[in-house]
Protein backbone atom coordinates (compact mmCIF):
# COMPACT_ATOMS: atom_id res chain seq x y z
CA UNK A 1 0.00 0.00 0.00
CA UNK A 2 1.34 3.21 -0.76
CA UNK A 3 3.18 5.25 2.23
CA UNK A 4 0.57 8.35 1.43
CA UNK A 5 -2.41 6.17 1.57
CA UNK A 6 -1.07 4.82 5.19
CA UNK A 7 -0.65 8.10 6.83
CA UNK A 8 -4.32 8.92 6.09
CA UNK A 9 -5.40 5.47 7.56
CA UNK A 10 -3.71 5.82 10.48
CA UNK A 11 -4.35 9.39 11.07
CA UNK A 12 -8.54 8.69 11.10
CA UNK A 13 -9.56 6.57 14.09
CA UNK A 14 -12.49 5.88 11.72
CA UNK A 15 -10.64 4.46 8.93
CA UNK A 16 -8.41 1.77 10.89
CA UNK A 17 -11.69 0.52 12.25
CA UNK A 18 -13.51 0.18 9.38
CA UNK A 19 -10.57 -1.71 7.84
CA UNK A 20 -10.41 -3.96 10.38
CA UNK A 21 -14.32 -4.88 10.28
CA UNK A 22 -14.07 -4.76 6.69
CA UNK A 23 -10.44 -6.21 5.82
CA UNK A 24 -11.22 -7.21 1.87
CA UNK A 25 -10.32 -3.71 1.66
CA UNK A 26 -6.63 -4.10 2.39
CA UNK A 27 -6.70 -5.99 -0.96
CA UNK A 28 -8.53 -3.48 -2.92
CA UNK A 29 -6.50 -0.52 -1.89
CA UNK A 30 -3.52 -2.35 -2.13
CA UNK A 31 -4.21 -3.10 -5.60
CA UNK A 32 -5.29 0.04 -7.20
CA UNK A 33 -5.17 3.15 -4.53
CA UNK A 34 -7.11 5.28 -6.54
CA UNK A 35 -10.03 3.53 -5.14
CA UNK A 36 -9.28 5.60 -1.83
CA UNK A 37 -12.62 7.76 -2.68
CA UNK A 38 -14.79 4.74 -2.73
CA UNK A 39 -13.37 3.22 0.84
CA UNK A 40 -14.06 6.71 2.22
CA UNK A 41 -17.84 7.07 0.83
CA UNK A 42 -18.44 3.93 2.00
CA UNK A 43 -17.41 3.96 5.10
CA UNK A 44 -19.18 7.25 5.50
CA UNK A 45 -22.83 6.12 4.50
CA UNK A 46 -21.85 3.13 7.07
CA UNK A 47 -20.65 5.04 9.92
CA UNK A 48 -23.52 7.92 8.72
CA UNK A 49 -21.12 10.40 8.57
CA UNK A 50 -22.29 12.11 5.26
CA UNK A 51 -24.11 16.15 5.50
CA UNK A 52 -27.01 14.36 4.85
CA UNK A 53 -27.10 11.99 7.86
CA UNK A 54 -25.89 14.82 10.21
CA UNK A 55 -28.66 17.47 8.91
CA UNK A 56 -31.17 13.83 9.61
CA UNK A 57 -29.91 14.15 13.25
CA UNK A 58 -30.16 17.68 13.73
CA UNK A 59 -33.48 17.98 12.45
CA UNK A 60 -34.63 15.05 14.88
CA UNK A 61 -32.48 16.77 17.88
CA UNK A 62 -34.60 20.14 16.82
CA UNK A 63 -38.17 18.20 16.55
CA UNK A 64 -37.45 16.85 19.89
CA UNK A 65 -36.49 19.95 21.83
CA UNK A 66 -39.82 21.27 19.94
CA UNK A 67 -41.71 19.05 21.45
CA UNK A 68 -40.54 19.26 25.07
CA UNK A 69 -41.22 23.08 24.98
CA UNK A 70 -44.49 22.54 23.74
CA UNK A 71 -45.23 19.76 26.64
CA UNK A 72 -43.98 22.28 28.82
CA UNK A 73 -46.52 25.01 28.37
Amino acid sequence: MRLDLQFKIRSNPDYQRYLRSHSYWYKILNRNPNIFKSFEDELKEQYKLRKIDRLGRTLETVEMLTSLMASFK
